[in-house]
């Protein structure tokens, strides 16, 4: 029996990152120092890989977070930590997981924008994630991989770090690997496990029982752990009577799950509700993923696999295409789980030539299905048994987390969800956490604990919340939600730039944000769960309006943090989502700019471009003259940079004639000088000096005195060239 970590949470930069996990360890002795001899190998090239496989709910992710805090010694530069996959089954793609590594590794640097490679090894964040890695000594823990293509971009040519990836299956794709396989526990740790979280007394007293709840429970840990809640929940019960009552169930879904479709349909029941001591499973029979049975290989799916919650945009790529050489296709973007924005074309480039990628990389399958909880599995009896016993309330807030951002909430989200007071609600999750229902995930910037529904239950909790729940009241849940968050970033915007106008009416003192400092700190902090919030309502469609106060807040707020343009990248391609759906083309014109304004100021021209000329298209659709100037000027601009001359002044034309016709004296002496200059880079002196003299001109009836001396010697300069016949 271990009951805690061997280095202390914060000696190593990274190491409060890590999910809690519970209290106790036990076991898996042999598992560990397998892990650790595998470390300990002399590595050259890339980053060593140590993977941890079993199925779900055998404490795979445990395991890691202890393995992690062991061995964080060793890795002084930090620890970094990404889940790769979300409790619904969507796949987190390389490209999000590289940003948020990078965030962690250096939250000051920063963070490249979505390329337009797809989502392989020559994405943007996945090469800057490897370049920042170069040098230094690093543990990345990458929790729940589906697949080879989703760790491969991440490794880099670094000796020095560590990459320890816990999945269902085998990772086929990566050589050098030897996974460490997870089982049951064994009978002494079963024992040790249950008499800790039971009572040693009450164990002891039955040694036959634990022994036959231990096998009832495939000695797996998580199915050990609700069961021990649901014998806390009845001290009355005998541990016998655990095993037997686990055994009936698990013998029910097994005969459910082999009875022929309709006759499975007509046999089921419906779980009686929270408060009976005994239920049976609940629902229809879940409906067959194509994938692997547990324990087994993952079967290969084509194209892109999507869980129900919806995911973030990507939006408009220029020159898309994928990464060639031995990976296949595990890597290109029709598996990234990112579904792009709709809009004009943009114009297609010259595919780049991709070199070959290293060695270690072996043809792999495409992107993995998750690896389904069968209905009779130990785990899913145990989970029926315990959630039976559940008080109404506590099995309310358990069903209603899964609308959460990512599944996870602190109080503040979870009074929201529920409609109760937070004081309350953080009742309920530690009670529910308690029973071994919810996992302890690091606390909050302000100190608030944070919990997560698990993966391996997530999807039972879903089934059970469209049983029991009314869609009115997920949708009110849902909304809920959306307002609260709104009402802490427009209090966090208050408090960050008071000039900037008031902020909402002051919130429950339970949920007041105290000060600048701490609004800063939970927005950091929480920024990827406002940014998923906003995904999952987009995603859905039916609260657009919710979900776009967000966004605008969100928009006012993030910049006074230092948020990276990622970010607000993310956020314009959602309102140009929610724009292009409802049919607003002035609105997705101006998201369009907005986006290639950003891959603008980081010199992404060919990218700026696409989206200006998408952006256009949309302002003439909805005949808005002065978007269409802007975005005339703005792809100018872009062609200038790149040393296109030619098309710059084909560019800077239009938009002059768009600004001339709209009566801006400014914008046309501005424009004037940009034509000007792209006539010089052409050698054309004298429409430069024709086009000089008229912005001379302009600027003269409009009292500029700057601005005629700027143009004035730029026009003294040119003639200059000319003379020395230039």
């Amino acid at each position: 029996m271990d009951p805690g970590p061997d280095a202390p949470v914060g000696a190593v930069p990274g190491l409060d990152r890590l999910p809690a996990g519970p209290a106790l360890f036990v076991g898996r002795r042999t598992e560990l120092a397998a892990l650790r001899a595998a470390a300990a190998r002399p590595a050259t090239g890339r980053s060593p890989v140590l993977v941890l496989a079993g199925r779900p709910g055998s404490g795979r992710t445990t395991l890691a977070v202890r393995f992690a805090r062991t061995a964080a010694a060793d890795h002084p530069d930090g620890v970094l930590f990404a889940r790769l996959s979300a409790p619904d089954g969507g796949r987190v793609t390389p490209a999000r997981a590289a940003r948020l590594l990078l965030e962690q590794l250096d939250p000051e640097a920063p963070v490249p924008l979505p390329g337009a490679t797809g989502d392989g090894r020559d994405e943007p964040a996945c090469v800057a994630l490897r370049e920042a890695l170069v040098g230094r000594r690093v543990l990345l823990v990458l929790d729940d991989v589906r697949d080879a293509g989703q760790l491969w971009p991440l490794l880099a040519d670094e000796p020095g770090c560590l990459v320890l990836a816990t999945t269902a299956g085998p990772l086929t794709g990566i050589e050098d690997i030897d996974p460490v396989i997870l089982g049951g526990l064994d009978r002494q740790a079963s024992g040790e496990l249950l008499a800790d979280l039971v009572g040693g007394t009450r164990i002891s007293c039955d040694p036959v029982g634990g022994a036959d709840l231990a096998e009832a429970c495939a000695a797996r840990p998580a199915a050990l752990r609700l069961m021990a809640g649901w014998l806390r929940g009845d001290p009355k019960a005998a541990v016998t009577e655990a095993a037997r009552e686990l055994t009936r169930v698990v013998g029910e879904e097994s005969a459910r799950s082999a009875a022929p479709k309709g006759e499975g349909e007509k046999a089921e029941k419906p779980v009686q509700g929270p408060k009976t001591a005994q239920a049976s499973t609940p629902g229809k029979a879940a409906k067959p993923v194509q994938g692997t049975a547990s324990g087994k290989a993952a079967k290969p799916v084509q194209g892109t696999t999507s869980g129900k919650a919806a995911k973030a945009v990507q939006g408009l790529k220029a020159a898309q295409a994928s990464t060639p050489g031995k990976a296949g296709k595990a890597a290109t973007p029709s598996a990234s789980g990112e579904k792009p924005a709709e809009g004009p074309a943009p114009e297609p480039a010259a595919a780049e030539t991709a070199g070959e990628q290293a060695a270690w990389v072996k043809p792999g399958p495409e992107p993995a299905e998750p690896v389904p909880v069968p209905d009779s599995d130990p785990l899913i009896g145990a989970f029926t048994l315990l959630y039976g016993t559940l008080p109404a309330a506590q099995a309310r807030m358990l069903r209603t987390l899964t609308l959460a951002p990512a599944q996870t909430a602190d109080p503040r989200t979870a009074s929201a969800l529920v409609g109760c007071p937070a004081p309350e609600a953080a009742v309920t999750l530690a009670a529910l956490a308690e029973r071994e229902l919810l996992g302890q995930e690091a606390p909050a910037a302000d100190g608030s604990p944070r919990y997560r529904v698990p993966g391996r239950l997530y999807p039972r909790l879903v089934r059970l919340r469209e049983q029991e729940d009314r869609p009115a009241e997920t949708e009110l849940a849902r909304a809920r939600l959306l307002e609260r968050l709104v009402r802490l970033t427009e209090s966090a915007r208050a408090l960050l730039d008071p000039a900037g106008g008031p902020g909402p009416d002051p919130l429950p003192a339970a949920l007041r944000l105290g000060s600048a400092a701490h609004a800063r700190e939970w927005l950091l902090g929480e920024r990827d769960l406002l940014l998923g919030a906003v995904a999952d309502a987009i995603g859905q469609g039916d609260l657009d309006g919710s979900a776009g106060r967000l966004v605008t807040a969100l928009l006012r707020t993030l910049p006074l943090t230092g948020a990276a343009p990622a970010d607000l990248y993310r956020l314009h391609e959602l309102v140009l989502t929610v724009a292009e759906r409802h049919g607003r083309p002035r609105r997705a014109s101006a998201a369009l700019l907005n986006l290639g304004d950003l891959q603008a100021a980081a010199g992404r021209w060919e990218q700026a471009v696409a989206h200006y000329r998408a952006a256009l298209e949309h302002a003439r659709t909805a005949g808005d003259e002065p978007l269409c100037a802007r975005a005339l000027e703005g792809a100018a601009g872009c062609h200038r940079a790149l040393g296109d001359a030619v098309r710059a002044a084909d560019w800077y034309g239009r938009a002059l004639g768009l600004r001339q016709s709209m009566g801006e004296p400014a914008a046309e002496a501005r424009l004037l000088a940009r034509v000007a200059e792209a006539h010089t880079a052409q050698r054309r002196f004298d429409e430069a000096d024709r086009e000089y003299r008229a912005a001379l001109a302009v600027l003269r009836r409009l009292g500029d005195e700057r601005g005629r001396e700027a143009v004035g010697a730029a026009l003294a300069d040119l003639r200059e060239r000319v003379d020395a016949g230039w």
